[in-house]
């Protein structure tokens, strides 16, 4: 049984190249197996003896036209194609358009034209390297390595693992922070106002939509799949259990949460109820108006005589951003700030484990991550180092009871603490 052994400097210190015969396939074409095996010259030569005694086991055979397909001339874009015949289907439809828009526009026409064997990490590197130059950010060239990675590495385990997968042991660039897209921040309660008095002036199911989310800190694709029958005015609370995202084609629908955590029951107050089941008169009347049922299943903010079809996300941020450019607010608050600006007013009233469960998170670093800095609590904080150092302790006026339990200070009836000297 034949077998070569070659060094391959490029990729490192001690990587080889073993390859073995396998034989031929339906056109006579001679195929072989290829692995990279890193270690010493000696270690690789028992490695190269080890595969060829293995094959040597199985029966020579041609292989046939499928097996063919994978070998030492399929490209990257023939693996991304592998695989979205193969393994897109499971896929969410966003993830799907994620990658299918980085695919067209970053791949297909460059490092996607390359034969597996023939990219090395160092090449790899240089085109995430390369789309950074062009001004891609740290998300599409992070989607650009996972897409590259899952498609070569299921190539290599297709073709018998006669292909590498040279997306391994690679490393993204960095930026720097003033590189970075600018983090969304959480808008202050006069923003959120202003806003909320100018959508009075839109389409009904908008303002709704913008008053409930305010309200509730849901995610925008979870108000959207929102039904008549979520809501429990006797109880005063909303079910969330879907959400609705955007299909490849343009459409929109709802399909249950991702994680257990979003599935839950949120309480709402009795002003945003009056707003709720003021649009339910007016899209029954719409209903009544077309002749058609508006069953307790129905979406909420439909813009479908009868409630027939969610809307979709994407409209809804647009209406978001034309609302707030009209409340002359900032351009860097979109509809899921509205979630931010839920999560860092709630951090002053509740624990943060119920916070947690209200706006649907599975761990408590998302939590943390959605709650922005609050200017009274800096200042509380400064006040307090201030105490420490100088003996001037804050007065209890300008201390929460909630920062007095964290820091664990003294209650107003234990005897005060002698102060430092000066």
């Amino acid at each position: 049984m034949a077998g070569s052994i070659r060094q391959r400097v490029e990729r490192g210190p001690n990587v080889w190249e073993l390859r073995v015969f396998l034989g031929r396939d339906a056109s006579a074409k001679v195929r072989h197996r290829s692995v990279t095996f890193r270690g010493s010259k000696r270690a690789a030569e028992r490695e190269l003896a080890r595969l060829m005694a293995e094959q040597e086991r199985e029966p020579t055979r041609a292989l046939s036209e499928e097996e063919s397909r994978w070998g030492p001339q399929t490209t990257v874009n023939e693996a991304v194609e592998g695989w979205r015949e193969n393994g897109w289907q499971d896929l969410s439809p966003n993830t799907v358009r994620g990658y299918d828009g980085v695919w067209r526009r970053h791949i297909r026409d460059s490092i996607g034209r390359r034969r597996i064997v023939s990219l090395s990490p160092y090449d790899v590197e240089r085109f995430f390297r390369e789309l950074k130059d062009k001004g891609a950010g740290p998300t599409t060239v992070r989607l650009s390595r996972a897409l590259l990675h899952r498609s070569c590495r299921l190539a290599r385990k297709w073709s018998g693992n006669q292909l590498p997968n040279p997306i391994t042991d690679t490393e993204l660039p960095t930026w720097a922070p003033d590189e970075r897209p600018r983090a969304v921040r959480a808008p202050s309660s006069s923003e959120v106002v202003a806003i909320l008095e100018m959508a009075r002036f839109t389409e009904q199911r908008v303002a709704v939509l913008i008053r409930l989310v305010a309200a509730t800190g849901m995610r925008r694709g979870e108000a959207c799949a929102l039904r008549w029958s979520d809501i429990d005015n006797d109880a005063g609370t909303v079910v969330i259990d879907e959400g609705v995202i955007g299909t490849p084609g343009g459409g929109a629908v709802a399909r249950a949460p991702k994680t257990q955590a979003s599935r839950r029951t949120v309480a709402v107050g009795p002003a945003t109820l009056t707003q709720l089941a003021s649009l339910h008169e007016e899209q029954d009347k719409l209903a009544q108006r077309c002749d058609v049922p508006l069953p307790e299943g129905s979406f909420v903010f439909s813009f479908e005589p009868g409630g027939s079809a969610p809307p979709h996300p994407d409209t809804m941020s647009h209406a978001f951003a034309e609302v707030r450019d009209a409340a002359g607010v900032a351009c860097d608050v979109h509809l899921h700030s509205l979630r931010h600006f839920q999560s860092t007013e709630l951090d002053r009233v509740i624990s943060e484990a119920q916070k947690q469960a209200r706006l649907g998170w599975a761990t408590v670093h998302m939590a943390r991550h959605y709650t922005g800095a609050v200017a009274a609590e800096d200042r509380r904080a400064a006040e307090h180092i201030e105490g420490v150092l100088f003996g001037e302790a804050a007065s209890p006026a300008t201390t929460s009871p909630r920062s007095r339990r964290r820091s664990g200070a003294r209650q107003p009836d234990a005897a005060p603490a002698t102060a430092r000297p000066a």
